[in-house]
């Protein structure tokens, strides 16, 4: 629940964030993982 209100705080897209994070995990380097919290948070494209 905490990770759908951050993302709304920061103007994004709950579902599209809690959609898009899970399938960068796998392949996102560790030392930049914070780039995948809600207040940083960019969608790909």
């Amino acid at each position: 629940m905490s990770l759908v209100h951050s993302a709304k705080l920061h103007c994004h897209d709950p579902w599209a964030y809690l959609k898009d994070v899970p399938t960068r995990l796998p392949t996102h380097l560790n030392s930049r993982i914070d780039e995948l919290l809600p207040h940083l948070w960019q969608p790909a494209g």
